[in-house]
């Protein structure tokens, strides 16, 4: 056993080498990507020592790189992976959509055809009525009514 000590203070690359490798193989179960960035500082510290640097000075480049990682780059990917479009589910995905009046649509009635369904409709203006066929777009839906005016 004091082989393999002995050999790793002669390489101490292969042991940031390893710990990186550790590091970067727990992120991918955490993907919080707190790990991630402590590899990325192990494979540093790795670099330092293979071109000869003490175990002290590759720990405070490791620990450097690391924090530097920590607060510059971690908080622009979250941001980034965080930033999708937002996904619009349920009636609230209707509001802006087309759809082909079935029926006379005036203020308090009507039946329009939006996404392969029949709805119930009416007209978002009180004063004009839609006639049958009309391409209309959902101004909003009200409880089970599509509210709705001429897209033309």
């Amino acid at each position: 056993m004091n082989g393999f000590w002995e050999w790793l203070g002669d390489n101490a690359w292969a042991g940031w080498l390893g710990v990186g490798l550790v590091l970067a193989t727990a992120e991918l179960l955490s993907l919080d990507l707190v790990l991630l960035m402590l590899a990325v500082g192990a494979f540093a510290g790795a670099g330092s020592a293979a071109l000869g640097a003490s175990l002290t000075v590759s720990a405070v480049v490791a620990i450097a790189v690391s924090l530097g990682m920590l607060a510059l780059a971690r908080p622009s990917l979250i941001k980034r992976l965080h930033s999708g479009p937002d996904l619009k589910t349920g009636t609230k995905a209707l509001v802006g959509a087309s759809g082909v009046a079935l029926s006379a649509v005036d203020a308090t009635q009507g039946q329009v055809k939006l996404g392969g369904e029949t709805w119930s409709a009416r007209a978002f203006d009180p004063d004009v009525t839609i006639e049958e066929g009309t391409v209309v777009a959902v101004f909003e839906i009200d409880g089970a009514t599509a509210v709705v005016y001429p897209a033309e």
